[in-house]
């Protein structure tokens, strides 16, 4: 494998007649460009140069080669230039919508690394399990659960096949046993959750494609998706929430998911914006860089 280091000193010392002026332009010592030049030759099983104590000159296989040196090292510079015009691109001011729990739990550290990566961006985010506006709120983009009530809007997906899970705390079952059925969460204390003004107490499943929707009741409700979550880790109930907000929990044996056998409301995730106008570089960057960390959020654990 021929290195670009070794072009380097080779194209240099071509163009300079020189090793040791090969050597200084390249901020290394003669013995080091002397060695990235008989690598190159090794590598390529040919001699560029001719050396005289006094003179260096190509050889034909060096003159020949030469030409496609000059431009291995050409494309590689287009290629670095082409890196940092986008990055200098993507910036600006981002306005985003996300919800409360994956919101802060785990999309603020990854857009901290977002914003390390591209620091000409500045973000402005509004966590709420309210849905945003993205007509009438000063909003770019929304991070968000759901399929679209609004056709018109434009969603990419980031997690499309995510969905709900069942969880409690250890606590929690040794003191009330888990339910076997849908049915049985009815004698259960359910964690409530509200979205606009509605409240999350039909919930529904799926096995050998019958379905089961069981009514379900308790002494907690609240319109923050995290305030669920604490209260199912605390052993105060039953939370009916999305994989993505609480799978670092079913990992580390904090809550356990329930009902296995059945499948569950599908969740699907996306980020969406009002048009296709809004699809800017640094959008389709943030984009690209959440699909990446979902993918790592969401390998098996080893072992």
């Amino acid at each position: 494998m021929v290195r670009i280091e070794d072009l380097q000193v080779f194209v240099r010392a071509a163009e300079t007649g020189s090793f040791s002026a090969a050597a200084r332009e390249l901020d290394l010592t003669p013995a080091v460009a002397s060695a990235a030049l008989k690598r190159l030759e090794a590598e390529l099983q040919a001699r560029l140069f001719i050396r005289s104590t006094r003179s260096l000159r190509l050889t034909s296989d060096g003159e020949r080669y030469l030409a496609h040196a000059r431009q291995a090292l050409d494309a590689l510079a287009s290629g670095q230039e082409a890196i940092h015009r986008d990055k200098q691109r993507i910036s600006g001011t981002l306005s985003l919508s996300m919800p409360s729990d994956l919101g802060r739990n785990q999309l603020m550290v990854w857009l901290d690394a977002f914003q390390q990566q591209y620091p000409a961006v500045n973000v402005q985010i509004r966590v709420s399990d309210r849905l945003a506006d993205l007509y009438r709120q000063p909003v770019d983009i929304a991070l968000r659960y759901g399929l679209l009530e609004d056709s018109s809007l434009i969603a990419l997906p980031l997690v499309p096949d995510n969905r709900r899970v069942l969880v409690a705390a250890p606590d929690y079952l040794a003191r009330h046993g888990a339910p076997q059925t849908p049915a049985q969460l009815r004698q259960h204390n359910c964690l409530r959750f509200v979205l606009n003004e509605v409240t999350h107490e039909r919930w529904h499943f799926q096995l050998a494609e019958a379905d089961h929707t069981v009514t379900i009741h308790g002494d907690r409700v609240s319109d923050d998706g995290e305030v669920v979550r604490r209260w199912a880790l605390t052993g105060a109930g039953i939370a009916y929430k999305s994989r993505l907000d609480v799978l670092p929990d079913i990992r580390a044996g904090r809550l356990i998911a329930l009902l296995p056998q059945y499948t569950t409301e599908a969740a699907p995730f996306y980020l969406i914006c009002a048009h296709r106008l809004q699809l800017s570089p640094t959008v389709i960057a943030l984009r690209e860089h959440l699909q990446a960390c979902f993918n790592t959020y969401l390998q098996p654990e080893p072992g």
